[in-house]
C-alpha cells in the first residue's frame, strides 16, 4: 500500500502524471472497442454512451469520491463530482475546436441526446437545491440523496426506452454514424473483445484510484485548497478517459456515441452523490458543502443548457471552424474556474 503523505511533491506529481497516461491510453482504447460492441450487438451508440461509456469512465469519480468520502473528506468527493459535471461539457468544447470542419451539434441528430443532457441538468438542479435548503437524514443518507438516486434510475430507465424508439426524429441530415470506421481487427473475437474492453476498464478504475489519491495529496501540498483542487484539478484529471474516448470517437466518426459518452457519464457522476452520502460517516453529505458547490453545479447547468440550444437549433454559426455554442462553453467554463477560484 503506498503512503502518499509520505511522498514527496514531485514523487506525487510523477505518480499523477504517469496515472493520467494509462488512463488516457485505456480511454482511448475503449473507444475503438465500445464502437465495434455497438456493431456486434446492434445497441445504438447513445445507449452504449450511457451504460457503457458513462459507467466505466466514471470508474476514477467513483474512486476518488469513494475514497474521499470514507476519509471523512466529503468536501473533495462532492466538489470532485460537481466540477467534473462542468469538466466534462467542457471536453465537447475541446473536441469541436479539434474536428474544425463544422459545429459538433450539427453532427448529432440523434434526440436521445437531448433527454440525457436535460436530464442530467434536471439532477444538477436537484443539487444544488439540496445544498441550498438542508438536508435531513434517512437510512445511512441524506433525504435529497435518496430522491436524487431514484431520478437517476429514472432517468436511466427513459434513456433506454427511448433508444432505437425516439418519438420524433432529425429530418434532411442522415445519421452521422454511417460514415464511421471500426478500428481494424477491433472485431475478431466476440470473448476477445469484452475481455479486452473489460481489462480497458479495471485499468481506468485502478490509475483513477491513483490519481485521486495523488491528486489529494498535491492538492495539501501546494495549498490550494480541497474544494479548488477537486473541483478543478482532480475533476480534469478524472475526466481524462472521457477526455480520450470523445477524442477517439469521433476520429472514427461516432458523434453520436462521442457526445452521448459525456452526458452519460455527468448523469452517473451526479447520481455518485447518494454513494458518497452513504460512505461519508458525518452528517449528510450535502449539509458539509456550501455556497463553492452550488456555484460548481450552476456552472455545469449553463454549459450543459448551452449546447442543449445548439442541438435544437441546429443551425450554429461558427467561428475558424468552431461551433459557436462551443466558443460560448469553452469562455463560461473558464470564467466559472476565475469566479470558483475566488470564491474557495
Amino acid at each position: 500500500m503506498i503512503d502518499f503523505a509520505a511522498l514527496p511533491l514531485w514523487g506525487l506529481i510523477a505518480l499523477f502524471a504517469v496515472s493520467a497516461g494509462a488512463v488516457w491510453a485505456a480511454g482511448t482504447r475503449l473507444a475503438y472497442y465500445a464502437d465495434a460492441i455497438a456493431r456486434r450487438t446492434g445497441i445504438g451508440s447513445a445507449a452504449l454512451g450511457v451504460l457503457l461509456l458513462g459507467g466505466i469512465t466514471s470508474s476514477p469519480e467513483i474512486a476518488v469520491a469513494g475514497s474521499a468520502a470514507i476519509t471523512g473528506n466529503a468536501e473533495l468527493a462532492v466538489n470532485n463530482l460537481l466540477g467534473g459535471f462542468a469538466m466534462q461539457v467542457a471536453i465537447l468544447a475541446f473536441a469541436d475546436a479539434l474536428i474544425r470542419k463544422g459545429a459538433l451539434t450539427q453532427a448529432v441528430p440523434d434526440p436521445i441526446v437531448l433527454l440525457q443532457g436535460t436530464l442530467g441538468m434536471l439532477l444538477t438542479a436537484l443539487v444544488a437545491a439540496g445544498i441550498t435548503v438542508g438536508d435531513i437524514a434517512l437510512f445511512g443518507a441524506g433525504i435529497w440523496s435518496w430522491g436524487l438516486f431514484a431520478a437517476f434510475l429514472f432517468s436511466l430507465r427513459l434513456v433506454v426506452q427511448s433508444e432505437g424508439n425516439p418519438s420524433w426524429k432529425v429530418i434532411g441530415q442522415p445519421p452521422a454514424e454511417e460514415v464511421g470506421q471500426a478500428e481494424k481487427g477491433a472485431e475478431r473475437s466476440a470473448l476477445g473483445l469484452y475481455g479486452r474492453t473489460a481489462l480497458a476498464g479495471l485499468t481506468i478504475f485502478a490509475m483513477g484510484y491513483l490519481l485521486a489519491q495523488s491528486g489529494e495529496s498535491i492538492a495539501k501540498e501546494t495549498g490550494l485548497g480541497q474544494s479548488f483542487f477537486g473541483a478543478v484539478f482532480v475533476a480534469i484529471a478524472t475526466s481524462l478517459p472521457e477526455i480520450s474516448t470523445v477524442i477517439a470517437a469521433i476520429r472514427i466518426r461516432r458523434y453520436v456515441m462521442a457526445v452521448s459518452d459525456i452526458f452519460g457519464t455527468n448523469l452517473f457522476d451526479i447520481a455518485l452523490i447518494f454513494l458518497v452520502d452513504l460512505a461519508y460517516s458525518g452528517e449528510p453529505v450535502l449539509n458539509t458543502v456550501g455556497p463553492f458547490s452550488v456555484l460548481a453545479a450552476m456552472i455545469g447547468i449553463v454549459v450543459t443548457g448551452i449546447y442543449m440550444a445548439g442541438l435544437i437549433e441546429r443551425r450554429d454559426p461558427m467561428v475558424a471552424g468552431v461551433g459557436f455554442d462551443s466558443l460560448a462553453v469553452g469562455t463560461v467554463y473558464l470564467g466559472g474556474i476565475w469566479m470558483l477560484f475566488n470564491l474557495r
